[in-house]
């Protein structure tokens, strides 16, 4: 039988959560200026090195390098690819390309956590708008969280909204607690499932970043060499949204915003 037992979840205090702000904004800083370089001809390589620059010139790590052996800065994740993507110089960004950069820094002994799907170019009016949905998919399941309210109104505002597009919710990869840790408890998931999660509760920090399909499977298939890349089972295209968010009056506050 399943365990159902409730994880523990840490409550930071508000001195606490401002140094993970601090964290999660020179994150959302870097994810912005890197934008004007997210454009054909460039290589996701090219993305990392310009990331791990910026994160070391602030004082800060890159934490996902040697994350359990992850071997870059930042994750870049193409097209079809749903998350984890690995930067690579033989990988250039075309005309009409998505990619999604996700960013996590750890400064002063906290993370901070935060990704978005560029478009590169020009693409098409149904990937562009596919994006933005995506982008306010995020959005509804920050806007659900609520002290007193169950963690699952999180998941069900973010497929009530997808599912009526034609766009399905990974089930694979969710969200996590995070602050002293990369990834703490609780896994948050971001589809429509009862699960034994306590409450929603003021000083809980943790990340919202589904991950969507742009059709109705949402399966995923793990790269078998560098057992990390993680695409869509049937070359759909993919996008994710993130944020790193904090309870605080009872409601939440994106900490991930830049500076």
């Amino acid at each position: 039988m399943r365990n159902q037992s409730v994880p523990q979840i840490r409550l930071y205090s508000r001195s606490e959560i401002a140094s993970i702000e601090k964290s999660a904004r020179l994150a959302a800083q870097i994810l912005q200026d890197i934008e004007p370089q997210v454009v054909p001809g460039v290589s996701t390589e090219s993305l990392d090195q310009q990331c791990a620059e910026a994160i070391s010139s602030a004082g800060a790590i890159a934490a996902p390098l040697n994350y359990r052996g992850f071997p870059k800065h930042i994750c870049t994740s193409v097209n079809n690819v749903v998350c984890h993507g690995i930067p690579s110089k033989d990988e250039i960004l075309q005309e009409g390309d998505i990619v999604n950069i996700d960013i996590t820094v750890i400064l002063d002994g906290y993370h901070g956590d935060t990704s978005r799907t560029f478009l590169v170019g020009d693409t098409s009016n149904s990937t562009s708008i596919f994006v933005k949905r995506v982008e306010s998919a995020m959005l509804r399941g920050i806007e659900a969280v609520e002290a007193g309210r169950r963690f699952n109104v999180i998941g069900d505002a973010i497929e009530k909204y997808v599912k009526k597009f034609g766009y399905s919710v990974v089930r694979e990869y969710c969200g996590h607690g995070i602050g002293e840790n990369f990834h703490e408890e609780p896994a948050v998931l971001h589809y429509s499932a009862k699960n034994p999660l306590p409450f929603l509760e003021n000083g809980m920090v943790f990340t919202v970043e589904p991950m969507i399909n742009q059709n109705r499977n949402w399966r995923t298939v793990l790269d078998p060499q560098d057992r990390w890349t993680a695409r869509t089972c049937d070359g759909a295209l993919s996008a994710q949204f993130e944020h790193t968010i904090a309870i605080e009056s009872g409601k939440a506050r994106i900490l991930s915003l830049p500076t």
